[in-house]
């Protein structure tokens, strides 16, 4: 199949791309830019708006598993009606299914809305090994099971490891140190949730960069803006600068919102809390269960934290100057953290990037070049996505088209799952997955193995 997508501003950052031309797409790679017109099976007339790379998400939470072995697909075709070509999923040492490299073959064989790579999970790796308390540090026989199985995943075509150390507070910096090594082996990347925030982020920030430094492998500090976006964001920031101008490959990333999601029996929420985030417990909204769409007290909180440990809460929390801050930053990665439980969740994983464009783009904040650098051109380059995040001849025709002037996330913390606007067409492996906002098909993606 051939498309001809003609007269859209074609923004493609990493070739230095920002003009009115017209795009042939040709299976499933990019033909040429030109300003020519050849034939082609399908013609879209992209005047008045935007050409850019599909976008790629470094950071979400793939879906619960079925009674089929596949995975719940509402994460995935929330992500692609927002213009989310590619994921990584896996993240904060947590995986769905136990094997993660086994369900990439899946993938290929029946297809899903979006590219997706998974990370292997520590904490879940962890668990499988007989490291089940949390608190408490791994025993070697443990630690021995699951390095092998870690390398194992890794060998199969796991993108790297991602970390939880939040939410395994007994992983010790010996612990991380032998699984990342694994890392170096195979020359991959970590993703870690670290080990604290607020308060305590200057030092869990440092032992993860430590760790890249020390093993000179890439690392990615995750979702940044809940980890210091409580009046340390510009310590964090600098210091991490630090360490990337003395030669560490250090990646971060950033949600447009000033809440975080999880779940209420999580680590998050032990003892402490209150103080850390100087707050009270009306902070947390309830997204699930018994007191849905309510805001917590204390009695609710006790008796959840005893009672339904799995209901998702967000948290009202962080401070909008400093995730801000963060946004901007030009080290900073646009990802969602997305995840939904059942439909419920965070908005962030239906609207982060039309929220991007809208609150910082539209309001002069960022430049429009500069944001799909973020939000694909910069993920492609962190994470070795060669045909990715970039719009030239024999790159993978992953697109996404849309209006500048009436891009809108519409998800709400009430409506988490309500698609954006103005996100007229995405196309995924050379075919059109959205036109005209609506999804044509949902099985056009495939695994990316590293």
């Amino acid at each position: 199949m051939t498309i001809l997508i003609k007269n859209g501003t074609v923004v493609d950052p990493l070739n230095h791309v920002n003009s009115k031309c017209n795009l042939y797409i040709k299976d499933n790679k990019i033909q040429c830019i030109t300003s020519e017109e050849p034939a082609a099976d399908k013609i879209i007339d992209a005047e008045g708006k935007i050409i850019s790379p599909g976008f790629i998400d470094v950071h979400m939470h793939e879906g619960a598993k079925k009674a089929d072995g596949t995975l719940d697909e509402s994460i995935f075709l929330s992500l692609l009606k927002m213009g989310v070509t590619s994921a990584l999923g896996g993240n904060c040492g947590n995986n769905t299914i136990d094997s993660p490299s086994k369900y990439l073959g899946i993938i290929d064989e029946k297809g899903i809305p979006i590219n997706l790579g998974l990370f292997v999970g520590h904490t879940d790796a962890r668990i499988r090994a007989g490291g089940t308390d949390k608190y408490a540090p791994i025993d070697e026989k443990s630690l021995s099971r699951m390095l092998s199985n870690i390398e194992e995943e890794l060998c199969g075509g796991c993108i790297g490891i991602s970390f939880g150390v939040k939410y395994t507070p007994g992983t010790t910096f010996d612990e991380l140190l032998k699984v990342c090594s694994l890392c170096k082996k195979s020359n991959k990347p970590i993703s870690a949730h670290i080990r604290e925030d607020a308060a305590g982020v200057l030092d869990a920030a440092r032992e993860i960069a430590e760790i890249g430094k020390q093993l000179g492998i890439q690392v990615e500090i995750s979702h940044i803006g809940s980890m210091a976006g409580f009046g340390q964001m510009d310590d964090t920031l600098k210091m991490l600068d630090k360490y990337v101008l003395n030669g560490t490959n250090i990646g971060i990333d950033c949600y447009p919102y000033y809440a975080f999601s999880t779940e209420i029996g999580e680590t998050t929420y032990d003892d402490g809390w209150l103080e850390r985030y100087d707050t009270d417990y009306s902070s947390i909204e309830l997204c699930d269960g018994e007191f849905k769409g309510k805001r917590c007290t204390e009695e609710i909180f006790k008796k959840l934290r005893k009672e339904a440990p799995s209901t998702i809460t967000v948290c009202h929390v962080m401070k909008p100057k400093e995730v801000d801050t963060a946004l901007l930053h030009p080290n900073v990665m646009i990802a969602t953290d997305g995840f939904f439980h059942s439909g419920q969740g965070h908005p962030r994983a239906a609207g982060t990037f039309p929220r991007f464009i809208k609150n910082y783009v539209k309001t002069g904040k960022i430049s429009l070049y500069d944001a799909i650098y973020k939000m694909s051109s910069l993920p492609a380059l962190k994470f070795g996505l060669r045909n990715k995040g970039r719009l030239c001849a024999g790159a993978d025709a992953d697109i996404v088209i849309f209006g500048l002037d009436n891009i809108e996330d519409c998800a709400t913390f009430e409506n988490p799952s309500k698609p954006p606007l103005g996100i007229d067409y995405v196309i995924v492996s050379g075919k059109i997955a959205v036109e005209n906002s609506k999804v044509k098909s949902s099985t056009l993606g495939h695994s990316l193995r590293f």
